[in-house]
């Protein structure tokens, strides 16, 4: 079998970039689909919470399917699924069924996850770092330019218009990934039940499978808490921005995930471990910045970079270093990474719309700062021993 070509690399990362988008087309829209739907600000917030569960629980019962299943059929399915849960959105009457349909989103949307596993599959050892590295950053930045276009969209067409372009989307990528992605034999055979259950095995078997979740959670939930109130921090006084200009931060973001792409080759080169202490202490200056910041736009302009050239540097480092753990269970360690980052990130969604509400911008800071302190505790006591793998 040949290695991975650079051009299917960058479809992976387009597809991956463009499916984990979904979940974040509602974040910068929140105050806009509060006032179309007569929910408050604060009740809106939970959709980003609903979408990450949903997200967390289609990585735990999906994305293992891929060392069982032919994954040029399992791709395009999912994607096809996503988009019917995109349309869902797109016309949802109201709150509720918007809730229930993005959590459905949040579930389905996960072909991205399944791709990562595999394109380190076809990569070659000397490469696994820089072709997975590729591809996560490529879902790095749907994340950050998601919001950007929606709010782009939205301010033209509506929110419910960016629902239905992202729609037709999938269905394209759908179509290109089952012509581009070659036919792999299955990695083992198992029944359902006793998949899932390995997925807990490897948690509790591999010492560095847990010490890689305890970062991995902690700065997703930092990522997600700090995206989240940001929105809160830019339409109220004293900027009171339009879902437009909140939208285009995320450009500033991108910056950071284009930075973070070189994460994958510090892996490479057994220089992992120590990069992660520099990315938790940039996390670290970025929540200081941010709060001494709040009140000037290029300070938070400068936090927003900082932070996630941190996080999302941190985010390919762990992941590169959980799918060099074992080759078999390639797809069940992106299961646990993955699931274990977002349900850190429903945690930090969740607990950006109770910090506002307590201390408002200030306590998003000071949490996300004893936030990096606990990981820099845990990276200091696991870089001679627990953090460690083969390249």
């Amino acid at each position: 079998m040949q290695p991975i070509s650079r051009g299917l690399t960058l479809l992976f990362a387009i597809a991956g970039g463009a499916a984990v988008g979904n979940l974040y087309w509602a974040q910068p829209l929140l105050d806009f689909i509060a006032d179309d739907l007569h929910a408050s600000t604060a009740v809106a917030g939970w959709l980003v919470t609903a979408t990450q569960v949903g997200y967390a629980s289609g990585i735990l019962l999906i994305v293992p399917l891929g060392d069982v299943l032919d994954r040029r059929r399992l791709v395009p399915v999912m994607l096809l699924c996503a988009a019917v849960a995109l349309t869902a959105c797109a016309l949802a009457p109201s709150f509720g069924t918007l809730l229930v349909a993005i959590t459905a989103l949040g579930v389905t949307t996960v072909a991205g996850q399944i791709l990562t596993p595999l394109a380190g599959d076809l990569a070659d050892d000397a490469h696994r770092g820089r072709v997975v590295g590729t591809v996560v950053s490529g879902l790095l930045v749907g994340i950050l330019i998601s919001r950007t276009i929606s709010g782009l969209v939205a301010s033209v067409a509506g929110w419910r218009a960016i629902f239905g372009v992202a729609a037709v989307v999938a269905v394209v990528l759908a179509a290109l990934l089952y012509r581009s992605i070659p036919t792999l034999p299955p990695k083992t055979q198992l029944p359902y039940p006793a998949l899932i259950k390995s997925v807990f095995t490897a948690i509790a078997r591999e010492r560095t499978v847990r010490w890689t979740l305890a970062l991995g959670s902690t700065g997703f939930a930092c990522f997600t808490m700090f995206w989240t109130s940001l929105t809160f921090l830019l339409s109220a006084p004293p900027y009171e921005y339009p879902v437009s200009v909140i939208g285009l931060f995320g450009l500033a973001g991108l910056a950071g995930a284009l930075a973070a792409q070189r994460a994958g080759w510090l892996h490479d080169r057994g220089l992992g471990i120590a990069a992660m202490g520099v990315t938790w202490t940039v996390t670290l200056v970025s929540f200081v910045v941010a709060g001494v910041g709040r009140n000037s736009v290029v300070l938070v302009l400068v936090a927003v970079v900082l932070l996630d050239v941190a996080i999302q540097g941190g985010n390919i480092l762990n992941q590169t270093r959980m799918l060099s753990v074992s080759d078999e269970l390639r797809s069940r360690l992106n299961t646990v990474f993955v699931t274990g980052n977002f349900i850190g990130g429903a945690i930090g969604s969740a607990a950006a719309a109770v910090l506002w509400n307590a201390g408002g911008w200030t306590a998003i800071c000071v949490a996300g700062v004893t936030a990096s302190v606990f990981a820099l505790v845990v990276w200091v006591l696991g870089r001679s021993g627990p953090l460690r793998t083969s390249p």
